[in-house]
This record gives C-alpha cells, sequence and structure tokens, in this order.
C-alpha cells in the first residue's frame, strides 16, 4: 500500500475518543492497536483461520482456487464450482489468524479491518447475493451478521454495506467505477447485541474517498464471537446473465483493535 493510501486510511478514522480513568488520574486516549498483518508472500494461507476452497470438491480441476499470488490472496470462482449446497458457489477464508491462535471478536470491543482489494469487471454484481467480505458467528447455519456485497440495483451495478439482521443498509455506491482498479477498503465493527453496536464503511480510491458511512446503535452479534470472511459467495439464481469465470484479490490486510 502506497503512503498516500495509509494517510487516507488514517484519517477515515476521524480521531480517537477521550477515556477517563478515575478523577486523580489524567485522560488517556484511545487508539487502535494493530494485532495483525499477514503477508501473503511470507504466511500464505496460514494467516487465516480457516481455508473454505471447494469445499464440496466439485471442481478438483481447478483447485486450488485460493491461492497467495506473489503480495496477494487470489480467490478464483469458475462458473462450474459448487458450494455444499448446490444452489451456490463459495470461496472464502475466515478469522485472523497470529501464529498457532486467532483474534477473537467480543461484545464490547471494537475492531477494525483495512486491505485493498482488486474487483475486476468480471466479477460483476448480480440480482441475488454475490458477497466479498462478510462478517459470522463461527458454525454452520448462522446468518450474517455484516454483508459487502455486489448487487444490481433497478439494473445498476453497485457494492454495498449491509446489516442483514436487521436488513439495515449502511451504505451503497456504483461498482462500474471500481472494476480493474484497487480500492482501499476501512472498515469498522464495536460488537454488540441490540443497539449495542456500531459499524463504519469506508472505500477510497486513489487517495479519494468514494464513500464513507457509519451507523451507530445496531445489532452487530448473534453469539459465541464474530469472525470476518472474505472470498467470494455468490447465489447462482442470478437472473442479469453476470455469472462468469473470475477472480478476486486482496492485499495489504490489517487488523486493529480500538483499546
Amino acid at each position: 500500500m502506497t503512503a498516500s493510501r495509509r494517510a487516507v486510511l488514517g484519517a477515515a478514522l476521524g480521531g480517537a475518543a477521550a477515556v477517563t480513568t478515575g478523577l486523580s488520574l489524567p485522560a488517556r486516549a484511545a487508539s487502535w492497536q494493530q494485532k495483525w498483518a499477514p503477508s501473503a508472500a511470507t504466511d500464505g494461507l496460514r494467516a487465516f483461520e480457516t481455508v473454505e476452497d471447494d469445499r464440496a470438491n466439485s471442481h478438483p480441476a481447478g483447485h486450488p482456487h485460493i491461492v497467495p499470488d506473489g503480495d496477494n490472496f487470489r480467490f478464483t470462482m469458475h462458473t462450474v464450482d459448487r458450494d455444499t449446497m448446490t444452489d451456490r458457489q463459495r470461496q472464502e477464508v475466515t478469522g485472523l489468524r497470529t501464529g498457532d491462535s486467532y483474534l477473537k471478536w467480543l461484545p464490547g470491543q471494537t475492531w477494525r479491518v483495512t486491505y485493498s482489494m482488486y474487483i475486476p469487471s468480471s466479477l460483476k454484481a448480480t440480482t441475488t447475493f454475490t458477497h466479498i467480505m462478510q462478517m459470522k458467528q463461527p458454525g454452520d447455519g448462522s446468518s450474517p451478521i455484516v454483508v459487502q456485497s455486489l448487487r444490481r440495483v433497478n439494473g445498476v451495478q453497485t457494492i454495498e454495506l449491509n446489516l442483514p439482521i436487521s436488513n439495515t443498509l449502511i451504505g451503497r455506491t456504483a461498482l462500474d467505477p471500481l472494476h480493474d482498479t484497487w480500492t482501499d477498503v476501512d472498515f469498522q465493527i464495536k460488537v454488540g447485541d441490540g443497539t449495542a453496536g456500531s459499524v463504519r464503511w469506508i472505500l477510497s480510491r486513489g487517495g479519494t474517498t468514494v464513500i464513507d458511512k457509519a451507523r451507530s446503535g445496531v445489532d452487530t452479534f448473534l453469539a459465541d464471537r464474530v469472525r470476518p470472511k472474505w472470498g467470494i459467495y455468490r447465489s447462482l439464481g442470478d437472473t442479469s446473465g453476470s455469472l462468469q469465470n473470475t477472480y478476486l484479490l486482496l492485499t495489504n490486510l490489517r487488523g486493529y483493535q480500538l483499546v
């Protein structure tokens, strides 16, 4: 990531709130502490808690679908790929691994992930779901808590952030200007049940902010913990003819906790 990109992401934080620890002590500013900084070239897929690469073994000739590619993580999706639920496709990684352990996002904590993504024009928005980032409770069958999705709205390709628990749209912007270029993502979440949670979603390109949306008083917790996921997870029910062989690149992933 260039210095200018890092500056934009840092400036987007908008400052940290002061926290008082007692009347006799000076105020201490909360700050983001980096907890995760994997290198695709060095760490490979050990950067993640789990890897869901064609878990139904639907396309052995295409293996592996998720690989380190230089400094990038590459997720490849073929039209013949199928998940264990055969009406959809999934090539995803989960979690933030650090050595032999992984980071746990728990209620009351505030976390932030930043990274750059390359969305080729072959990875199109669809009339049904195409998610390229999720926040979920670990385990099968649980609903997503947060999704960053590529969705067609009245025929227009968009990228959006949504909270499926309450069907709350945080923000949406046009996808076409982000095709075939690097886009910086800054996602922040306070983990909280009921109305105790909050999120902020920032996309920028070439040092210019594309969208910056936030929402507080929202539900960002189901049970156990919150775990991030990245990759391509899409329905085969698209009616726009947008499903193609495609891929997604991610690089410079970083994880921070507000402490």
